[in-house]
């Protein structure tokens, strides 16, 4: 029985989601982490999920750089709907939140050049109580394409876990169906992490652009390193999944909120950027300091996390009794070399100490898996130093702050290419 179901399943969703879309992790932010389900704009008109607090956060993306940095959806969470369906069945938005509609909303978003995004729960209900798509995911899915909606984040709750290999594709054709593209968020395996089931990875890569792994993200240390150290656990399982197109989201950042300290902040940054992971901010653009816009914003960290090649990175090395963690990931420019392929790095040395002073570390950069025999071009993503070009057996002389990272990129000589002499004419 069960086999029958899955090959009618390939045969009625044989196509996939098929849109072409996050061929590098997307970038945006999302009002969840920060601003939850306040619903109450009577007493804290700021902070309320309205229509007002997506267009100003709108704002700050279009003007304040986020846009040219890449970050480009503008992403509601739950609680924006009204709590019942209309007489024709379908959506609405609360109309006292969100008075001019979401269509509204999205035309503002698209002005400033950008895109928005909306959520939803493959139940019966949100995991705030408001209505679900479970019954409606055709009628659904048409409405946010007439909303020109152009990201949907599926929630999980209500709804029995076993059905969701059914449900979430089905979601996803009618998506295609509607003709618009629309990059779709799975929290899919984030709802089966406690259970003995096999992730069904081959499904998600051919039906979701990115998709919830493990546990909602707090505005804590602890939360974070969590969740960095599951993936670490998972890796070997997680890896062959990413790519273009197919991302394992280990959920939003925390850059500018409360809980993290700075050093904690360029380390999360980092370890996203290693991971492949979708870089969504979820702050108060309104009043973030300088110092964590730079983090946000800075352009080398992120252009690893965008790399083209698309492959998520890995923990590498990890030492109790040194209390440092080693993370890297392949990246561009690459050359082939004797029939085989030689990778750029970016690499991150996580000092997961906390006896207050920096930890000197100093090792020869093939202890890296930097062993490309005529060397690598060294810089720091985060200062900005150039190191030089070291040679596999040279040594790197570090100091990692406690519960931060020092980022590099290892540029192998033979990756780059030299001008030609046309162009040195022309220089």
């Amino acid at each position: 029985m069960r086999l029958s179901l899955i090959f009618l399943c390939f045969i009625q969703y044989g196509l996939g989601l098929d849109n072409g879309l996050a061929l590098t992790p997307p970038m945006g932010w999302l009002a969840w982490e920060r601003f939850r389900c306040n619903v109450d704009c009577k007493n804290d008109p700021q902070n309320c999920i309205s229509e007002s607090l997506f267009m100003e956060m709108a704002e700050r993306m279009a003007t304040q750089g986020y846009k040219e940095a890449g970050y480009e959806y503008v992403i509601l969470d739950d609680c924006w709907m009204n709590k019942s369906r209309d007489e024709k069945g379908k959506l609405t938005a609360d109309p006292e939140r969100f008075p001019s509609g979401i269509k509204f909303l999205a035309k503002y978003v698209h002005s400033l050049g950008l895109k928005l995004g909306i959520y939803e729960d493959i139940g019966t209900l949100t995991c705030g109580g408001y209505p679900g798509i479970e019954g409606h995911e055709e009628e659904d899915m048409k409405t946010f394409a007439e909303w020109d909606i152009d990201y949907v984040k599926l929630d999980g709750c209500y709804m029995d876990a076993a059905e969701f290999g059914t449900a979430y594709p089905r979601v996803g054709q009618f998506m295609n169906k509607t003709g618009r593209s629309m990059v779709y968020s799975c929290s899919w395996p984030a709802y089966l992490i406690d259970s003995n089931e096999t992730l069904p990875w081959k499904d998600l890569i051919q039906y979701c652009n990115l998709w919830r792994n493990y546990d909602d993200i707090q505005d804590s240390y602890d939360s974070f390193t969590n969740i960095a150290a599951w993936f670490a656990k998972k890796q070997d399982e997680l890896i062959p999944v990413a790519g273009p197109g197919h991302w394992n989201d280990p959920d939003m950042l925390l850059v500018g909120n409360f809980g993290l300290s700075f050093e904690q902040q360029k380390a999360q940054m980092a370890i996203w950027a290693i991971l492949a992971a979708p870089l969504i901010m979820s702050n108060d653009l309104r009043d973030i300091g300088h110092p964590y816009r730079r983090i946000l914003l800075n352009r080398e960290v992120i252009a690893i996390n965008q790399d083209v090649l698309g492959i998520q990175g890995r923990q590498t090395a990890s030492s109790r009794a040194k209390g440092i963690e080693i993370w890297t990931r392949p990246v561009t420019p690459t050359t082939t070399a004797n029939g085989a392929t030689v990778y750029s790095y970016a690499v991150v040395i996580w000092n997961k100490r906390d006896d207050g002073t920096p930890y000197p570390y100093a090792q020869p950069i093939s202890s890296y898996g930097l062993t490309e025999k005529k060397g690598y071009f060294i810089r720091n993503l985060y200062t900005g130093q150039d190191y030089g070009l070291l040679q596999p057996n040279d040594v790197l002389p570090l100091k990692v702050v406690p519960s931060g990272v020092v980022m590099f990129k290892a540029t192998p000589v033979v990756a780059i290419k030299t001008r030609s002499v046309q162009e040195d004419a022309q220089w």
